[in-house]
């Protein structure tokens, strides 16, 4: 690249100076070698600044005057020496590089750069340094470079008739500058050091380039001007939404609320981004000020974008003058950031993001087809009967989509589930997220699907008996998020920022100590219209089955991001206002569910338990139960008392309503621990073993699913999920107990569960098919809706359920006895008295093992359960497919067993995976096979039935 150097201009040529940050030489060429110099002493910036620091790190960037920051070297973070600079002393550091090669720049991308960015940090990023204004340090490339000097500002706010001065200088040589106004040339002069021109009289917006060409190098600089259309007032007919309202197929109403906002123009495909006078949004002074504007002509079925640009022409401190900003009742949206990552084959034929513009639009379309509802009618679980299972569609399957889920319908049915509660699917930051990073509330993110798609999901859920329970956001939302954007503090620029000062949806400063991005205001009017109006959409076109409110600590007003102890205390605001988010959901659907994440006090808690109970409602309320259900499964000494599992340990509640787990999505995995922290004391039953970890988690589902009340189980705990939830998507893992915490919880997660074909391995299936009986118990046998007592803290818990209502010719009474020692122990039975002569292994279909109740103990084996009723259950039919189809019996036994079935080429493995025995040939129910050399333990049976499907359950030999 041809270097021409003109220092008689340098001198009359503004450029930006740092007293912090020098670059030599100055002005550089792209393929030439630079020195960045940093002045850590210097005290001009408000941005933390450089504390002492043993290393600093350069994060910078180069690209054009758009985005400076195009190719980025440097990461976040990470003591990589990448961007390391070397300590000169006395506070100087310095770094050199030829920009070119420093960037991996191509000869066309090098030929584009004419602008650089940087910031500085500290080797953890715990410390950075910026410009004051907490802006970036920018610095021009090249020796020839063009100074815009008017207008000032990207947009210029004028008056119609009024007139723009606009300016420019540059350095390199006289240039050849060219104006173009909304792609027409205006100007031109040729051999100009300096430019100057006055666009006279305008009288509609204007979007405007400026180009100085000097020896074949072009530099650009765009700017625009908005004309204030003055008085705009128009009174809706009606009281139409928010966001876009349908009025035929030719024509839609769109509705902005924007208050303290001067004007608005709607800018969209339909006016291919250059929005006249005829798009300025009318005011209405009856219905708060809101802006509205009717689009005619539409032709129906045909895909529209469009964004608002909302004008503040006297902006509070750090607040841009103009907002480009999607439509934030949007039910779809484009993301020029997100959009091009998305496969094709999980949303084919995506609308194409409108070229040449910037942030999210909004599609809209007349004409749509309606989904065609198969279910109508869906009859939701009862809320005592619910099992509820959690999944991360990212997570579930391997092309993390919509369709993964609708192919894995019969999984779900066999686990005999009847929830599914799906992490956030709403528009979030990014695409590989959890999904809690919300942007826009009312569309769905469309890394995971179509719309169509995702309403075929809950068809097909609906037509096999499950619910759809949906995790919604409403703590905290983000810098996407078009209602932070329009009222944003944004002090150096960059078009992101938190809320500013009259911000009406969120606070400033999180008023709770769990804050995470930027904190709804939840007594605002508008915030709570905006949250109706999102229930509403979910509801009533989506038939939505209920939601998980996420985070509900935050939603009071009264504490502060300092005071635990406020935040943790009852709270009235906090009550009443999320009771009237529940009465609103129930005004739309009577039998909708409402479920609280907010592990509070009971005292709190209690409150919306009880809420309208004697109508059949109540709120559901999560109840973490990780730590205490863990040492259990672990076989440790820890706090082992799980009794707040269900209702009855908590204080206060009237009713069955604690969605008690032992895991979720934010908690480590109990496998993991198990092998990582399990009871080694026993070689033979060693819990640090794969085969004997997993042998425990039957027990696991007896004692936790069992209790009355609705239950959940988070994704993969059926086939006993090992991967820590601190995998890294490189495979390693990072646990919250090492240096950088919880590094990775965020991460994608592999997909061992079906790589690995985990259904055709005997033990991992075991607790599948054990915990699918219980869920079947759980659910349709009525003494589980009933009421019981736990006795619970050491290895063998102890669960009565018992519903004396029933009568006693029917199962009225259950008994869960289950021994986490990794010794066998010898159980008390304690049979109540007058119940019955004979107690029944509910786990056995064949009704073929019982108990009498003059036995005063059982022995159970380490790792295992009994669940043992007044009399057989009906509800595990031997022949059900769902089940493992064959029963072994006697189960426990000390010599021999028989099969209920005829099957063929039996095998007998031990909790290693070793094969210990096996029968081959074809057996029928009359056979017996002596296992009498085998030693006390559990063993897997695998068998062949009649239609060569393989087959497996448990055997307990004593």
């Amino acid at each position: 690249m041809k270097k021409i150097y003109m220092f008689t201009l340098i001198a009359v040529f503004s450029l930006i100076g740092y007293s912090q940050v020098t670059i030599t030489p100055n002005p550089f060429e792209v393929d030439e070698s630079i020195t960045i110099t940093l002045n850590v002493n210097s005290t001009a910036t408000d941005c933390n600044g450089l504390s002492n620091p043993s290393k600093v790190y350069l994060h910078s960037g180069v690209g054009d005057t758009t985005n400076p920051w195009t190719h980025v070297v440097g990461n976040w973070g990470n003591d990589d020496g990448v961007g390391e600079m070397t300590n000169q002393g006395g506070g100087i550091w310095t770094i050199s590089f030829v920009p070119e090669t420093y960037y991996g720049l191509s000869a066309s991308e090098a030929a584009n750069v004419v602008r650089m960015g940087m910031v500085f940090r500290s080797a953890d990023g715990s410390q950075e340094l910026k410009a004051n204004g907490c802006q970036d340090f920018f610095f021009d490339v090249g020796t020839f470079q063009m100074s815009l000097s008017s207008p000032s500002s990207e947009t210029t706010i004028l008056n119609s008739g009024e007139s723009l001065s606009i300016s420019a200088s540059n350095i390199g040589g006289p240039a050849t500058y060219t104006l173009s106004a909304n792609g027409s040339v205006i100007d031109t002069a040729n051999f100009l050091s300096s430019y100057s021109y006055t666009d006279m009289n305008i009288t509609q917006n204007k979007n405007y380039e400026l180009t100085a060409t000097l020896n074949g190098t072009t530099i650009t600089r765009t700017f625009n001007v908005l004309v204030d259309p003055g008085s705009n007032i128009g009174i809706m007919t009606q009281d139409y939404e928010d966001g876009i309202n349908y009025l035929d197929d030719n024509t839609a109403l769109l509705v902005l609320y924007a208050t303290g906002k001067d004007f608005v123009y709607l800018a969209g495909s339909f006016n291919n981004y250059q929005p006249d006078a005829s798009y300025a949004m009318k005011k209405d002074p009856t219905r708060n000020n809101k802006f509205w504007i009717e689009l005619t002509g539409l032709t129906p079925g045909q895909i529209e974008t469009y964004q608002y640009w909302v004008v503040d022409k006297t902006p509070v401190a750090n607040s841009p003058t103009l907002v480009k900003t999607a439509d934030p009742y949007s039910t779809l949206v484009l993301s020029p950031y997100d959009d091009p990552y998305i496969p094709t084959a999980s949303y084919p034929n995506m609308p194409t993001y409108p070229a040449g513009q910037e942030r999210e639009v909004t599609v809209l379309q007349t004409g749509q087809t309606p989904y065609n509802w198969q279910v109508t009618d869906f009859q939701k679980p009862k809320k005592e009967d619910l099992i509820v299972y959690e999944l991360l569609v990212r997570d579930f399957d391997a092309d993390r989509n919509y369709q993964d889920i609708i192919d894995r319908i019969d999984y779900f049915k066999n686990l005999n589930i009847n929830a599914i509660e799906l992490m956030p699917v709403m528009e979030y930051e990014g695409n590989e997220s959890w999904g809690y990073n919300t942007s826009f509330h009312m569309a769905l993110d469309k890394f995971y699907g179509t719309e169509e798609k995702f309403k075929e999901l809950i068809d097909v859920c609906h037509q096999n008996g499950i619910a759809v329970i949906l995790d919604l956001a409403f703590n905290h939302a983000f810098g996407r998020n078009p209602m932070v954007r329009m009222w944003m503090d944004d002090p150096d620029g960059d078009g992101w920022g938190g809320p500013s000062s009259d911000n009406p949806y969120f606070n400033q400063v999180a008023m709770h100590t769990y804050s995470v991005g930027n904190d709804f205001d939840h007594s605002n009017p508008r915030t709570k219209d905006f949250v109706k109006s999102t229930l509403k959409h979910w509801i009533q076109e989506f038939k939505i089955d209920g939601i998980r409110w996420d985070l509900t600590k935050g939603f009071t007003q009264n504490c502060s991001a300092s005071n635990e102890g406020c935040t943790n205390s009852y709270q009235q605001d906090r009550v009443d206002v999320l009771k009237e988010y529940a009465d609103y959901s129930w005004s739309l659907d009577p039998d909708h569910y409402v479920i609280f994440e907010h592990l509070g006090t009971d005292n709190e808690e209690k409150e919306w338990a009880n809420y309208r109970l004697d109508e059949g409602k109540g709120i559901m309320m999560w109840g973490i139960m990780t730590h205490q259900y863990n040492e259990l499964t672990m076989g440790q000494n820890g706090d082992r008392n799980i009794d707040r599992i269900g209702h009855n340990a908590r204080t206060g509640y009237n009713g069955p309503r604690v969605m008690g787990y032992p895991e979720s999505h934010d908690e480590e995995r109990l496998m993991y621990k198990n092998l990582q922290y399990g009871n080694t004391s026993n070689s033979s039953h060693n819990v640090q073993d794969l085969n004997t970890a997993l042998s425990r988690m039957s027990a696991l589902a007896a004692v936790s699913v069992m209790v009355p009340g609705p239950k959940m189980i988070w994704h993969f705990g059926e086939l006993g999920m090992n991967n820590s939830i601190f995998t890294c998507n490189n495979g390693t893992v990072n646990t919250s107990d090492d240096a950088t915490p919880g590094d990775c919880k965020l991460d994608t997660k592999p997909q061992p569960q079906w790589a690995n074909n985990w259904l055709t391995d005997a033990v991992r299936t075991q607790i599948y098919e054990d915990w699918s009986k219980l869920h079947k118990l759980k659910i349709e046998e009525p003494v589980f809706e009933g009421s019981y007592t736990m006795s619970s803290g050491d290895f063998t818990p102890r669960i009565d359920v018992f519903d004396t209502s029933i009568p006693t010719t029917e199962l009225r009474n259950v008994i869960i006895l289950a021994n986490f020692d990794v010794n066998t122990q010898t159980v008390n039975t304690n049979f109540p008295t007058g119940v019955t002569a004979t107690w029944y292994d509910l786990m056995d279909a064949t009704g073929n093992t019982t108990v009498s109740n003059s036995t005063t103990t059982i022995s159970i084996p380490a790792g295992q359960f009994r669940i043992l009723g007044n009399r057989p259950s009906s509800v595990l039919s031997i022949d059900d497919e769902v089940l493992s189809v064959f029963t072994i019996y006697p189960n426990p036994t000390q010599s021999s067993f028989s099969i209920n079935s005829n099957v063929s080429n039996i095998e007998i493995y031990d909790l290693t995976g070793k094969m210990v025995k096996s029968f081959k040939g074809d057996f029928t129910k009359n056979n017996t096979f002596d296992i009498s050399s085998l030693n006390t333990g559990m063993y897997i049976i695998k068998v062949e039935d009649s239609n060569n499907k393989t087959k497996t359950t448990k055997l307990v030999k004593l």
